[in-house]
């Protein structure tokens, strides 16, 4: 938290104490709600009745907490990111407990059930003070403006949250559903919500890893289980080759039988002189009956 932002914190806190010890000792303050209560401002300016009715519903904690929440988890998922989630969850439980104890505990009736003029109707079992619809509209639209990631939107988006929230708190009173003091101490609760944000961030921090693991654990229980493994046994052993040993009395033959060698048939050299082995004289042959008997090859003719 920067010097200004405390400063500006202290200075509310101030405020907010100082309007409920002025409500509670029935100050000047009021007797001015009991002035703008009897001036009745729904009467003066009747013409707007229907447009203000309308217009507070910009404080109503659901309908704004819808539409807030609906950016804001667009945004989540653009950027991948609880924390803008986170900080709208923050802020509206700091403001229901804040708020919330305070109106419970003073139990101040609002101006249409008020019953003993220039009494701060405190402890009567009434819930209006500080503005609901005031405070709300304070923070909601102001998460806004405290997510703004750069300072020209930040200053855009600030000056826009606080004409909603001063125009929702202004509507309150002149529809007589609460004094001008309640809208006070509303502005001043939301801005303490705001202000004590950035104190806040450690613990949304740790909450985001925390959502972010429980989400990762669920979606892994959410997994099918994988099928079991086949138990592992020993392989079988490879079959081997085993020769297959002959009978002792049999006759040795080798694995392959052996094939006969084709032997090459010499032949005498024929050159252009004949043959150069000398001639072989050769048994005449008996010619048959009726032929003349023929030569052998080396006789000479």
């Amino acid at each position: 938290m920067g010097r200004t932002r405390f400063v500006l914190f202290g200075a509310t806190l101030v405020s907010y104490v100082a309007i409920v010890v002025a409500v509670v000792t029935s100050s000047k303050l009021v007797t001015l709600d009991w002035q703008v209560m009897m001036w009745r401002p729904y009467k003066q300016w009747p013409q707007i009745h229907a447009f203000l009715d309308y217009f507070v519903v910009l404080g109503q904690r659901g309908p704004t907490a819808a539409m807030v929440a609906a950016w804001l988890v667009w945004r989540a998922w653009r950027q991948r990111t609880l924390h803008p989630l986170l900080v709208l969850g923050t802020s509206l439980l700091l403001l229901n407990v804040t708020v919330g104890a305070v109106k419970y505990g003073l139990g101040r009736l609002g101006p249409h059930y008020a019953t003993t003029v220039g009494s701060p109707e405190l402890f009567a079992g009434g819930d209006i003070f500080p503005s609901g619809h005031t405070a709300n509209a304070v923070v909601t639209w102001g998460v806004l403006a405290y997510l703004a990631t750069t300072p020209g939107v930040r200053r855009v988006t600030s000056v826009i949250a606080a004409l909603l929230a001063l125009g929702v708190g202004m509507t309150t009173v002149y529809l007589g559903t609460h004094w001008v003091s309640d809208v006070l101490l509303g502005w001043a609760a939301g801005l303490l919500v705001l202000l004590a944000l950035p104190w806040c961030e450690p613990a949304m921090a740790m909450a985001e890893d925390f959502l972010i693991g429980f989400w990762a654990r669920l979606r892994r229980s959410a997994l099918p289980a994988p099928a079991p493994l086949p138990p592992v046994t020993a392989a079988a052993p490879r079959p081997q080759l085993v020769a297959q040993r002959a009978p002792a009395n049999a006759p040795a033959q080798p694995h392959y039988p052996s094939r006969p060698h084709n032997t090459r048939h010499e032949r005498t050299p024929v050159t252009p002189a004949g043959s150069r082995r000398p001639p072989v004289e050769r048994p005449a042959r008996p010619a048959p009956i009726g032929q003349p008997a023929t030569r052998g090859r080396g006789s000479v003719g």
